[in-house]
């Protein structure tokens, strides 16, 4: 059975793409999408796709305003997002209490993982998200999703970085200063990367940006699809991870070095499954609610396969 897929090419999928791991009884067809949100957008607003990468709040919205998606706790792209809340080199904003009642910009839509995960660092400092307004450089993947009253689209012919370097934004949240083309700004937190490991170390916030979805519609006509996909990519994991081991440091991406520094401070860079990722899915939920994003769920088998609920991998 040949089922058409999309997924960012890396380390943790490449053998699966080039058809040396297969889920066992099908066949995946990937298609190469350079801009790999667009990807996202094709599948929550057409199902474009049967098997896709995704955004894992995008999945989580689209799943609760009825989008026929459904998950498996293959959880592909992980992030440490410290660094993206960029501030002007020069501002006088110099921590995040600073930040109270300012406008801050929002990267793509309110509702981009990379954006929610952003905030939820901003909440955990101690910011009241509700007394921000964000400006959102462009609309939502999910058509039925309505932001809430303290969101703004971005002016006609502006830029987030326009806006941040002129003064009319404090920050911008979702966005590391490297994807900035000025060098006069910076990121807000110090040391953004040993804070991530900090926080990481000391409470398990490892947050994930995205997961593996499936359509609805094939998982009906092929109920085995879910397992056997959990499974191939379990065995690229450990294949990857292995190879990983033995590569040499200047071979590294910027990925395989995180997922080497993390394998080396005693983590497993890539768990697969919910249970090892309960904690930080019930934050990114709980931080949806209070970003009026997400609407409280019931448990887990609302959106992943029941078959691959008890897997890990």
């Amino acid at each position: 059975m040949s089922l058409k897929a999309v997924s960012r090419t890396q380390g943790a999928n490449r053998d699966i793409k080039s058809g040396g791991i297969k889920p066992h009884g099908f066949e995946l067809e990937f298609e190469e999408w350079p801009v790999l949100v667009k990807a996202f957008r094709a599948m929550v607003r057409e199902q474009a796709f049967d098997v896709c990468e995704m955004a894992l709040t995008t999945y989580i919205c689209a799943r609760q305003h009825g989008v026929p998606l459904i998950g498996i706790p293959i959880f592909l792209v992980r992030g440490f997002h410290h660094d993206k809340i960029t501030v002007r080199s020069d501002s006088s904003i110099r921590s995040v209490e600073d930040l109270a009642g300012s406008n801050i910009g929002v990267n793509r839509g309110y509702t981009v993982t990379t954006g929610v995960w952003a905030r939820t660092i901003l909440d955990r400092e101690g910011l009241d998200l509700n007394d921000v307004t964000w400006v959102r450089s462009s609309d939502e993947h999910v058509e039925a999703y309505e932001p809430p009253k303290n969101v703004e689209l971005i002016p006609e012919g502006k830029s987030l970085e326009e806006m941040l370097l002129n003064g009319e934004l404090s920050a911008v949240a979702g966005m590391a200063p490297g994807e900035f083309q000025s060098d006069a700004v910076k990121a807000l937190l110090p040391d953004p990367d040993e804070s991530a490991l900090r926080a990481l170390d000391r409470s398990g916030f490892y947050p994930i940006n995205h997961l593996i979805v499936v359509t609805e519609s094939i998982v009906e006509k092929h109920p085995e699809l879910p397992v056997a996909l959990f499974e191939c990519f379990t065995e690229q994991k450990k294949q990857y991870l292995k190879r990983l081991s033995n590569q040499s440091v200047s071979d590294d991406d910027e990925i395989d070095a995180r997922n080497r520094k993390l394998q080396l401070m005693g983590f497993d860079p890539l768990p697969y499954g919910i249970a090892p990722n309960e904690q930080v899915l019930n934050e990114l939920i709980e931080s949806g609610l209070r970003q009026q994003i997400l609407s409280p769920t019931s448990g887990w088998e609302d959106y992943f396969c029941r078959s691959t609920l008890d897997l890990t991998g």
